[in-house]
């Protein structure tokens, strides 16, 4: 991360701010790769199939030079599902599971890729995607342990958690590097593999999704707002409600980092505890909390407006 932050003219991964963007100037991108390097050594030391850490490997240098020219969606999106088929296959492979469950490969694929772009789409402001990143982690780690799962995943989970911890002074409170999106993929698609690779329900499955609520809710919402205003989805924005938050509303990047954060331990941790009662029940627990942040995203988005139309027409 010290690399990128000294360097970042040197290696071509610059930020220039934009009417899209939260911050001002020209700040190093590309902060990210120390994380990835993490990966890549945990991952290489561990028993995991090696088609499962080159393909997320793939993954992170297509990010890397995404993050130095841009790639249309219609050649990335392609390429990340590429991506996430290998990474099932190794994973699969890996841990010798049923035919049946390879017949489910490309939905999973589409989850995965998906997740990493919500992971991306979300990282906007200071310190929200390193934080995500460490309470992922010690949820997931906290689920392994209450399930006994594998040792090995747990150890990248844990290993991919302490990679976020040692970029956040880097970019919090104020940034001197960003992750971009070599980190914030990679931390989406790793989140996305270890969700597929613990999930032996469904009932698991909506546990360990509940580990990053406040990024689906947010995208979720966002992506509904925008489809019924008539946007095009594959056109960046600045329409997130932690967004409006930091820009609109003037809040503190770390503040609202924070505030996500603390979401999303409360959500996930609760959903641990109610882990036992089944399947309904964590789906009821999920639902009830999303219609709440729909409600305070109304709110924020209603809130905005009114500041905005105050300002357009010059009134205290």
């Amino acid at each position: 991360m010290g690399v990128i932050s000294r360097w970042g003219t040197t290696l071509g991964v610059l930020d220039r701010a934009n009417h899209r963007s939260s911050h001002d100037g020209v700040i190093p991108k590309g902060g990210g790769i120390g994380i990835l390097a993490a990966f890549l050594l945990a991952a290489s030391l561990s028993p995991l199939s090696p088609l499962f850490w080159l393909s997320v490997g793939f993954i992170s240098f297509l990010s890397l030079y995404a993050d130095r020219k841009e790639i249309t969606p219609r050649i990335r999106l392609p390429l990340q599902l590429i991506g996430s088929l290998g990474l099932l296959m190794g994973l699969f492979y890996w841990q010798g599971r049923d035919w049946p469950a390879y017949l489910l490969i490309p939905l999973f694929a589409i989850f995965i890729t998906g997740t990493a772009n919500y992971y991306n789409f979300m990282d906007g402001i200071n310190g929200i995607a390193g934080i995500t990143g460490i309470v992922i982690s010690g949820l997931i780690v906290l689920f392994g342990v209450l399930s006994g799962v594998s040792d090995s995943l747990l150890m990248l989970a844990g290993c991919m958690g302490f990679a976020c911890l040692g970029f956040l002074p880097f970019n919090l409170p104020k940034a001197r590097v960003f992750m971009g999106d070599v980190g914030s993929v990679l931390l989406g698609f790793v989140y996305g593999g270890l969700v597929v690779a613990l999930s032996r329900s469904l009932n698991d499955f909506f546990v360990l999704c509940s580990f990053l609520f406040p990024f689906y809710a947010d995208e979720l919402t966002t992506e509904y707002v925008r489809l019924r205003d008539g946007e095009n989805l594959l056109k960046p924005h600045r329409r997130h409600v932690y967004q409006l938050l930091a820009n609109e509303m003037g809040i503190d990047h770390w503040k609202v980092s924070v505030g996500y954060g603390v979401l999303q331990a409360v959500v996930g941790v609760g959903a641990l505890m109610i882990r036992g009662y089944g399947t309904v029940t964590v789906a009821g627990f999920l639902g009830a909390w999303f219609i709440g942040f729909w409600g305070f995203g109304s709110w924020v988005r209603s809130r905005t407006e009114a500041l905005s139309r105050k300002e357009f027409f010059g009134q205290d």
